[in-house]
């Protein structure tokens, strides 16, 4: 089962971040957007993080998280934005909903490799 799921819009992003993830030992699931995200985490409770993009279609990330917390009940799961948006009413309502960070694109899988491997240990 997966250790972390990578929920954005972008084929590329998810391939980039899936691939680097897979190739340093991970688990790795995706989901298309916020609303395949929470059906995602709902069939795969064992989840220990997310990397989610903000603004994707059908649902956005911020709003995936809200109900992942709410919803699902799921407060224990680590989630990472993973985005190009920077606005802080943004930041405080991801930081007010429970994320852990929030990482401006591109992804440097480098940089933040000991925090993920430590979020799903």
């Amino acid at each position: 089962m997966a250790q972390v799921l990578v929920v954005d819009d972008s084929d590329a992003v998810r391939s980039e971040v899936s691939g680097f993830l897979s190739k340093n030992g991970i688990t790795v699931a995706t989901a298309v957007d916020g609303k395949d995200g929470l059906v995602k985490i709902k069939s795969n409770p064992e989840v220990k993080l997310i990397f989610a993009d903000v603004n994707m279609p059908n649902m956005d990330g911020l709003t995936m998280v809200e109900k992942i917390r709410s919803e699902v009940g799921n407060k224990t799961v680590n989630i990472i934005m993973l985005t190009t948006e920077s606005d802080a009413g943004m930041k405080e309502r991801g930081k007010a909903a429970g994320i852990k960070g929030w990482i401006v694109k591109p992804f440097n899988g480098a940089n933040v490799l000991d925090a993920v491997k430590k979020m799903v240990a």
